[in-house]
């Protein structure tokens, strides 16, 4: 796009990449899942974004190049790259399997490569001019560093796997790293793109209850279908009633509701964590130090996952069923999907086929 008033007017262009170095590897793009964040950073919700600006971070497809160092991938092997493109490779976050939190991390589209005099890695791979941008998924190739790029199990078929690269991961990570479970019970707060995925990989990691939260009645068939065991509408004025101090975590990945934070705290056991994975275009509502005491609940936040964690993610989906919900178009009703997403039709996340790129808008 060119406009963020125009956020839906998407146009053909040719680009260039970065500079290809040692560790780079190309991939031909197959399919790009279309993810909230897209729809946030094309109509500006989050801020003015570099123009033009080629969207798109659930991208899945074949090798067509590897660099000279690159060990792990070769010419036709299945890859994906997910919402991180980039980081310093030899930070302390970096060097324990939290490259997602580097300092200098960046985003698979909308960012700018460092100067290189800046992270001073060449020897690592990564050798950028200065200014070099970041071009997403919503294209016919992407060139990323071996690191940021994703091995695919033959067991999932691409265009499942493309969601999981961001949305799947961005729950997966602080289900993971917060213990759930056997004996553990979990709460979900809204069920689509990333609370579909959230409420299966909390079920997949064995988790004994696995609470959906809505502001609708229309998704708690869809909700135990994915697993849910039980299923709690937010817009009753006492919701809370029977689950006060009952839940050990809470994930939330969808506010477009806003959020009843206050009353989701009183779910928590003592010590119990909520983590934001949702990132709305305002501010989270206030929070009393009170609303927190009394349970002595904690509240966090979480940031897409680890290579490490994505290759888990995608061993636990083909052992333990994971699914997609996805709609599959091509890549030229890509105007389509991005309404679909803003006005939240889409049941659960739309993928783009890349089979030309003759765009059209609505």
């Amino acid at each position: 796009i060119h406009d963020t008033k125009k956020w839906d007017k998407f146009e053909v262009i040719d680009f260039e990449p970065k500079r290809a170095e040692d560790y780079d590897i190309d991939i031909k793009i197959e399919f790009c899942g279309v993810c909230g964040s897209d729809v946030h950073t094309i109509t500006g919700g989050w801020g003015n974004p570099i123009l033009p600006l080629i969207s798109g971070h659930e991208i899945v497809g074949h090798v067509v190049r590897v660099g000279p160092q690159v060990k792990s991938f070769k010419v036709g092997d299945r890859a994906g790259v997910g919402a991180q493109i980039c980081s310093c490779l030899e930070c302390d976050r970096c060097n324990a399997d939290n490259e997602q939190y580097c300092p200098k991390q960046v985003d698979t589209y909308n960012a700018k490569y460092p100067n290189v005099s800046v992270f001073k890695v060449k020897r690592r791979g990564i050798h950028v001019r200065q200014g070099d941008i970041a071009h997403g998924g919503y294209s016919t190739a992407v060139r990323a560093h071996e690191r940021f790029v994703f091995p695919l199990p033959a067991g999932l078929p691409l265009e499942q796997i493309a969601p999981m690269l961001c949305a799947g991961i961005t729950v997966y990570s602080p289900l993971v790293r917060n213990n759930t479970g056997p004996g553990k019970r979990v709460g979900i707060v809204g069920i689509g793109g990333l609370g579909h995925f959230a409420i299966q990989f909390a079920r997949a990691l064995e988790a004994e209850q696995v609470v959906a939260f809505s502001h609708s009645t229309n998704k708690e068939k869809d909700a135990r279908a994915l697993g849910a065991t039980d299923f709690v509408i937010t817009r009753n004025k006492d919701f809370t009633k029977g689950w006060q101090g009952k839940l050990d975590l809470i994930i939330v990945p969808d506010v477009s509701r806003g959020i009843p934070l206050t009353e989701l705290m009183t779910t928590l056991k003592v010590h119990g964590r909520l983590i934001m994975v949702a990132v709305p275009d305002d501010k989270l509502p206030a929070l009393h130090t009170f609303d927190i005491m009394g349970n002595g609940a904690l509240l966090g936040g979480s940031h897409i996952g680890s290579k490490k964690e994505v290759i888990d993610m995608l061993e636990l989906a083909v052992k333990k069923g994971v699914k997609s919900w996805i709609e599959v178009l091509d890549m030229k009703d890509a105007a389509r999907a991005v309404n679909a997403v803003k006005n939240n039709t889409v049941k659960y996340r739309h993928v783009l086929r890349c089979v030309d790129v003759d765009f059209q808008t609505t």
